[in-house]
């Protein structure tokens, strides 16, 4: 029995399609290992979203080359897109697979243990030829019903290699869904690169997630980081739906408008809060995170502290803080007002800070009331979880994981990452 080792960085729908592949290698009687162990094949599912992912890809890549000797390396994901010459040329890989070809990894590296070398380039590339994921590492089923991007925001390198955005056929994306919920999931996450604009054949995003939401299964729905447009009125209704979970990760990246139109974002500050205000109207304690972007070129005092301002006006649960990274083939890039490195570092410690004490704000809002629990691992009697509002809890708990259980919410732990503290019902 060959073992298979895997890595994963960066977002959602990495994870998603690392754990289609560990789902598709299970099935064959491959024994997937952790990354740390030896095994006979190592797949590292690359980022390239910023510097320090390129830096954290290579260094993954150099650690599976030297964990055991002559291991089949396969590199993947949007580092491969955005490097492929360098990955090429470099010793110790034995294939490197962009995106397009990452869902025929399995039969690329199962092959190989037959004596047969596969040149990834002279495959057929689909980007949605993948395996519902049973096997993988993660308690929720993640379904990609989108990939790509036409938006060319001017920081961004992820339309550069992801590619231009297309949508998956809509009778594939339920078909995954009842796969999911049938193999044992009971929440759903919707991912993809840019969701809010899924179009096929005339059926919008909210179009599909009202059919994904009418099948007469048990299962709760959550939607993964989304853009905040291309969002209608059917869309805040839908929010109401008993299946849907009360959270949004809604991308603003700066609460500048100034920043905002130079980074070529679809919307201004204003529209942004009118969608929040929108979506609280159907939940008061609906949970809104964000991801910023700090040390944007020519982003003055004026603009940071407006982004500061709008962390707290907000109310964001959660932040996903960014210092500006420079990526080439970029508009951005070329910008001639770059932000030194610690006029970054000290602004991202700023957002942080701020970002914490919201967090602990919303975290204290929601004690007293009842949480439904996905337990997602049990450690020494302790359940840890996620209620619909996507805040981690932990509780006492002496049954086992992927059930759904009733919290009391009675508290908040102390400590730079809070979670909340709870008992059954």
């Amino acid at each position: 029995m060959k073992k298979i080792g895997f890595q994963t960085l960066g977002c959602r729908l990495n994870q998603y399609e690392t754990d289609s592949l560990v789902t598709s290698f299970t099935k064959a009687g491959y024994d997937v290992v952790p990354f740390e162990e030896e095994a006979d094949a190592y797949i590292i599912n690359t980022c390239t979203v910023t510097n320090k992912s390129d830096r954290k890809s290579r260094n993954t890549v150099n650690k599976a080359k030297n964990r055991t000797e002559n291991p089949v390396v396969v590199v993947t994901g949007c580092y491969v897109d955005s490097d492929r010459e360098a990955l090429e040329a470099a010793e110790g890989i034995t294939y490197v697979v962009d995106n397009d070809r990452k869902s025929e990894i399995f039969s690329i590296v199962d092959a190989h243990f037959k004596g047969e070398f596969i040149q990834p380039t002279n495959l057929v590339g689909d980007r949605f030829a993948y395996n519902t994921a049973v096997d993988g590492f993660h308690t929720r089923g993640m379904i990609k019903i989108q990939d790509g991007c036409d938006n060319f925001c001017t920081f961004c390198i992820i339309p550069h290699v992801r590619g231009r955005a297309v949508s998956r056929p809509v009778d594939k994306i339920l078909d995954n869904v009842k796969k999911a919920v049938a193999q044992g999931f009971k929440e759903v996450v919707i991912t993809g690169v840019n969701i809010s604009r899924y179009n096929y054949e005339g059926v919008s995003f909210e179009d599909l997630i009202e059919q994904i939401l009418n099948l007469d299964l048990d299962f709760r729905l959550r939607i993964s980081s989304m853009e905040p447009e291309m969002i209608g009125d059917k869309f805040y209704k839908l929010l109401n739906h008993p299946k849907m979970t009360p959270h949004l990760h809604l991308c603003l990246q700066s609460g500048s408008e100034k920043t905002l139109l130079k980074m070529r974002r679809q919307y201004t500050y204003q529209q942004y809060k009118d969608i929040v205000t929108k979506v609280r109207s159907t939940n008061d304690n609906f949970h809104i995170t964000t991801d910023l972007i700090v040390g944007f070129p020519g982003e003055s005092d004026e603009d940071f502290n407006e982004t500061i301002s709008a962390i707290r006006e907000i109310g964001f649960g959660h932040v996903h803080t960014f210092p500006y990274s420079r990526r080439k083939n970029t508009r951005a890039d070329r910008m001639i007002d770059q932000i030194p490195e610690s006029v970054k570092k000290d602004r991202a410690e700023q957002i942080r800070n701020a970002s914490e004490e919201c967090k602990r704000i919303y975290g204290q809002s929601l004690i007293g009331q009842t949480e439904r629990v996905l337990i997602e691992k049990v450690i020494d009697g302790m359940a840890q979880g996620y209620g619909q509002h996507y805040v981690p809890i932990q509780f006492p708990w002496d049954g086992s994981n992927n059930e759904f259980v009733n919290v009391n919410i009675l508290g908040l732990s102390e400590g730079d990452d809070p979670h909340l503290i709870g008992a059954t019902c």
